[in-house]
């Protein structure tokens, strides 16, 4: 089941990351955006059974939200899995801590973030993330403009 009754504030934007090309990325450039957020790793095998559903909510979205899939794994091994498996997806490695409220020691878990910077949606766990519920939250947060 995912949980969609958040609504916690960021309290910073201030977070570096780095893309899989090693290109710096600073989070703070998401400020008014959608963002799906998700931690995970190749060796958390609740992590690989939900990235086909990671994929498609992806593909379909792409374009309306920021997607990020924040690795805790090595660079060369997240490459060798997403190529092996066929994944094309914006993957990136913290370079600097993340908000606290982004903070989770369990894998995967994943964030959905408002435009206001609320966190609308957390979930630790395995989930669908290609489910109606989930593509109908995306769909009211990427029209309330």
């Amino acid at each position: 089941m995912v949980k969609t009754k958040m609504q916690t504030p960021l309290d910073t934007y201030q977070w570096e990351l780095e893309d899989m090309d090693s290109h710096t990325f600073n989070f703070e450039t998401q400020k008014g955006k959608v963002v799906f957020l998700n931690f995970w790793a190749t060796w958390c095998p609740p992590c690989v059974a939900e990235m086909p559903s990671l994929q498609k909510l992806h593909d379909a979205y792409k374009d309306k939200v920021t997607f990020m899939f924040v690795a805790k794994d090595e660079p060369e091994r997240v490459s060798k899995f997403l190529k092996k498996k066929g994944y094309d997806l914006p993957v990136y490695y913290s370079k600097t801590q993340g908000p606290d409220v982004l903070t989770s020691k369990t894998i995967p878990t994943t964030y959905i973030i408002d435009r206001d910077g609320k966190i609308i949606l957390a979930e630790t766990g395995s989930a669908n993330w290609y489910s109606e519920e989930v593509r109908e939250k995306l769909d009211s947060l990427v029209k309330s403009e």
